[in-house]
């Protein structure tokens, strides 16, 4: 008699399980397009962040490229300094007091955008501004060695 009711009732919650568990076919349709609904919009994310990942990566590229291109204008105008100082110290040229004042200030320009490069970290939301502010820079400190050499005195 155990036997009949434990068969039984093993015999009814198998039953029970396998027509909870088995589903219409209408209700597997529609769990299969909701996950291909959610595996397209995953793929959409994913597709996004490697456009972000790529468009990063670009401007690093080109950061790298600019701090090579302003490393060496900066080179070349601490050797241009340099230049001038050694003329400053030639013994039979006669150089005012504001000229070697304009000499430190050239030289404190140069080492303030040497600087300004070395901290800029490199974040898409202030590239632009960035850069045309150290073109700016560089522009005037080109200008300011050319008017270094004009005699404006008359």
């Amino acid at each position: 008699m155990k036997k009949s009711i434990y068969t039984l009732a093993i015999a009814l919650c198998l039953s029970g399980i396998v027509f909870t568990a088995c589903k219409s076919n209408t209700e597997k349709e529609a769990d299969a397009t909701e996950k291909v609904i959610d595996a397209n919009e995953n793929l959409d994310s994913v597709n996004e962040d490697i456009t972000n990942d790529e468009a990063i990566k670009a401007n690093d590229m080109e950061w790298q490229t600019y701090k090579e291109e302003v490393n060496t204008s900066i080179a070349a105008n601490e050797v241009r300094i340099a230049e001038l100082k050694a003329a400053l110290k030639k013994p039979g040229n006669s150089f005012d007091s504001n000229y070697s004042k304009n000499i430190q200030s050239l030289e404190d320009r140069n080492a303030s955008l040497k600087v300004k490069i070395k901290n800029y970290e490199n974040n898409k939301t202030d590239w632009d501004s960035f850069k045309r502010e150290v073109d700016s820079d560089m522009t005037e400190l080109g200008k300011s060695f050319k008017d270094l050499t004009v005699n404006n005195k008359k």
